[in-house]
This record gives structure tokens, C-alpha cells and sequence, in this order.
């Protein structure tokens, strides 16, 4: 099927984009390069595999909550990582209400806002039930790439002030509808009252800073 000018626009950009993000040192320069130790508490919050979580952990040797709502995924993770003690695995997936939701599974882009017929039943968590219940005062990183999910769970944090509680925001917006351009701007706007920007490559990976 033939894309629309939409479609064709925005995969064009999005494209240039990528580039950029890996003719500038990407993953390598960015992904990892944070003030953390053996104190630190990151969030992994689309897990994934878990390869993000270890490149992290060799690094810092840092305190990681994995969320990760594919059964199968989980089932990965936690074989990975069995014997360390400072990694823990939370089968479902964090977001703006506690609540059941279906998922389209197709590898890392498997989203409840996908399309693939592949589809899990999977609990999705109120991202301040979950802070609240496990007394967190402060997370040093929270690395974000869920797939459309992040919409709601930014204005979750940002509704509820506990945005504040995040010193590092790594994210990975996703153009998912006519509006998600707008939503994303939105968030960074309100972002700004708290967080400044250290990176920001369009729909691939930005950073958001706390305000010292």
C-alpha cells in the first residue's frame, strides 16, 4: 500500500534524523554517559531483552528496575540477570493508570498501539502507585522507550509533580498518530519548568536533565 504525504514526510524526516543521531556517536556518546555509582536507582521502563539494563550495569554497577510487560521478554530478562541482585525484574509495564490493556507483540516495537495480529494480555501499572509503594524518593535515571506509552506516562509524572523525583529523563518519543507531534511538544514544554535538555534528536532519543 502506498504510503500518504504524512506518512512519506515524517518517515523521510524521521530517517535524517537517525542518521544524524548515529553520525554524531548515538548510543555510544549519549545512552550512557550519566553521573551514576552503586547508590544510583535507574528505571528501564520497556526492557525489552534487557541489553540497554547490562551495558548500564557494566558500567555503574547500579541498582535497575526493569519493567517489561511481553511474557516472553520477562522470561529472557530474568534468566539474564538470575544472579544479580541488584537488577529486579516487574513483569508489566508502567503508565498513567493502573488498568488491563492488549499488546501487539513484534519485537522491540511491540506497543498496545500496534497493529501486529501476534497480540498478549498484559497489566499495565499507575506510574505513581508504583513510586508511592515502593518509597522512592529520588531516581538518578529513567530511561523510557514504550512505544506510544510514553504520552501518558510523562503527563502522569508531570500531573502529580513527581516528575521532580526523576534527575535524568531518557526517552524515546514515537510518532504514532497525527498528534503526536503535538502531545511531545506539549510534555517538553512543561519539561522545561523542571528539566532542561541535553540532547534532543526528533522521535529517536532526547535527554532531560533536573534543573540544579
Amino acid at each position: 500500500m502506498q504510503k500518504n504525504r504524512f506518512e512519506r514526510r515524517n518517515f523521510s524526516s524521521h530517517q535524517l534524523m537517525v542518521r544524524k543521531w548515529f553520525a554524531d556517536g548515538g548510543d555510544s556518546k549519549f545512552r550512557f554517559n550519566y553521573d551514576l555509582d552503586d547508590e544510583s536507582i535507574v528505571l528501564d521502563l520497556g526492557g525489552y531483552r534487557g541489553q540497554w539494563a547490562s551495558d548500564l550495569y557494566s558500567r555503574y554497577r547500579c541498582n535497575i528496575f526493569i519493567f517489561e510487560p511481553v511474557g516472553y521478554f520477562v522470561e529472557q530478562i530474568r534468566a539474564r540477570f538470575k544472579k544479580n541482585n541488584q537488577i529486579e525484574i516487574f513483569p508489566y509495564g508502567i503508565g498513567g493508570k493502573t488498568r488491563s490493556e492488549k499488546i501487539h507483540i513484534s519485537g522491540d516495537g511491540s506497543s498496545i498501539f500496534g497493529t501486529s495480529k501476534t497480540v498478549e494480555d498484559i497489566k499495565i501499572v499507575d506510574v505513581k502507585e508504583w513510586i508511592n509503594k515502593k518509597k522512592i524518593g529520588k531516581i538518578d535515571l529513567a530511561k523510557i522507550n514504550i512505544e506510544g506509552g510514553e504520552y501518558e506516562l510523562l503527563e502522569r509524572l508531570i500531573e502529580t509533580n513527581m516528575i521532580g523525583v526523576i534527575k535524568n529523563i531518557q526517552v524515546q518519543f514515537h510518532n504514532i498518530s497525527h498528534s503526536s507531534c503535538y502531545q511531545m511538544e506539549q510534555i517538553q514544554k512543561e519539561l522545561r519548568k523542571t528539566h532542561v535538555p541535553t540532547y534532543q534528536y526528533k522521535f529517536v532519543w532526547e535527554n532531560w536533565r533536573i534543573k540544579i
